[in-house]
């Protein structure tokens, strides 16, 4: 038997889809932040692992304040599992672009782990993906809204099409 029941550790997981939803529609990225302990750990298999709340913090600020990253809203939970012995959270979560203007879903899977601390609060997520299908989903969403005449957006900032770039360029990429 693990330190948290399974009904605790279902409702901190419900209140972090909650809070994950309002905080990536929003903006407000401090809600989300807000959800992980002061010392936590976050492994982020891109952009590295960032100890403490407040380098999660910075980070997200960073990371989800530059386009294309800001039109990914949207992170339905295909399914998740609890491990009540460990108090930990499994997840297969989709993020999802918001609409190219054509009715189009774009979407890529992330894995996260999750391990609760107790009192509503993670001491450790990580989430697990590859970002060079990040780099594709998003290729092909900003193809679909010059279809429908959005145009693309501004030149892409965040770091997996830097990387994709870089590994073309370098022959890695097939």
């Amino acid at each position: 038997m693990g330190r948290w029941s399974r009904q605790e550790l279902e409702e901190a997981y419900e209140e972090y889809q909650r809070v994950s939803l309002e905080a990536f529609r929003s903006g407000n990225f401090d809600l989300w932040a807000d959800l992980f302990t002061e010392d936590c750990t976050y492994v982020e298999h891109f952009y590295g692992t960032f100890g403490g709340r407040e380098a999660v913090r910075k980070w997200i600020l960073s990371a989800m304040g530059t386009y294309p990253t800001t039109e990914m809203k949207y992170y339905p939970v295909e399914w998740y599992i609890i491990d009540e012995d460990r108090g930990w959270v499994v997840a297969y979560v989709w993020n999802r672009m918001t609409d190219p203007g054509d009715g189009s879903i774009h979407q890529e899977a992330n894995i996260h782990l999750l391990k609760y601390a107790g009192h509503g609060k993670w001491k450790y997520e990580e989430d697990i993906y590859n970002p060079l299908r990040f780099a594709d989903m998003i290729e092909a969403w900003e193809q679909a809204k010059e279809r429908t005449g959005l145009g693309r957006g501004p030149a892409p900032t965040s770091l997996p099409r830097t990387q994709r770039q870089a590994q073309i360029e370098g022959g890695r990429y097939p």
